[in-house]
């Protein structure tokens, strides 16, 4: 069985060790569970490599990735609006105000 490092892209760091299951919550919150089924979650994160040779796993985490997710899948069901668009597009506003 592989058991990952999980290891953050945004400053190298590893964050997590032993995990067996990488998968994204109802809320699109990235989930993490170690060999004894214990469980932690990145809010809004994205998986950006798994290396089983290496056993490591890179994330990358950002406040968009959450809301980007839930919109991709809003558009993929059908079930999406107009508004979860502008809502999409109001929170890079922000972004952009920062930069």
């Amino acid at each position: 069985m592989c058991e990952f490092k999980i290891i953050k892209k945004n400053d190298g760091k590893q964050i997590f060790e032993d995990i067996v299951v990488l998968s994204y919550t109802e809320d699109n919150q990235l989930l993490f569970r170690d060999v004894i089924g214990m469980g932690d979650t990145l809010e809004s994160a994205l998986i950006l490599d798994v290396n089983t040779l290496n056993q490591t796993c890179t994330v990358f985490e950002h406040e968009l990735i959450q809301p980007f997710i839930a919109l991709m899948k809003k558009f993929a069901s059908g079930g999406i609006a107009k508004t979860d668009i502008e809502t999409f597009q109001m929170k890079l506003e922000e972004l952009k105000k920062k930069v």
